[in-house]
């Protein structure tokens, strides 16, 4: 064995062990997304106004029980997603901010909600 395959052996391992204990230590956690769920009835968002948690991954699930299909979409939040009716669909958003973000129903323009980011 030539000394740079051992060394290089030698150092694979210790990224290897070195991204595991990162993957599973406390920041991990802080770094999974935040999960909220709102439903889409009548072309309404229930409820009209979510929260969540600021600096923190989104993963908001969004149900539609309407009968027509529905596009979520935000420009504050750069987001757009088609969601079948009778089916959900799972928007992921980036880490936030503070702030108040607002959505809307693209194919039903009256049908608007707001993220509230604390």
């Amino acid at each position: 064995m030539s000394r740079h395959s051992a060394f290089g052996k030698t150092t694979v391992a210790a990224l290897v062990l070195a991204a595991a204990t990162f993957a599973s230590g406390p920041g991990a956690r802080a770094q999974e997304a935040a999960a909220v769920a709102i439903t889409v009835k009548n072309h309404h968002f229930q409820p009209a106004e979510v929260h969540a948690p600021a600096n923190r991954r989104l993963a908001l699930t969004v149900k539609n029980l309407d009968t027509a299909a529905m596009e979520f979409e935000s420009v504050s939040l750069r987001v757009e997603k088609v969601i079948a009716p009778g089916s959900d669909g799972v928007v992921n958003v980036r880490a936030l901010a503070p702030g108040r973000y607002e959505f809307f129903d693209d194919f039903h323009q009256e049908t608007r909600g707001v993220l509230v980011v604390q």
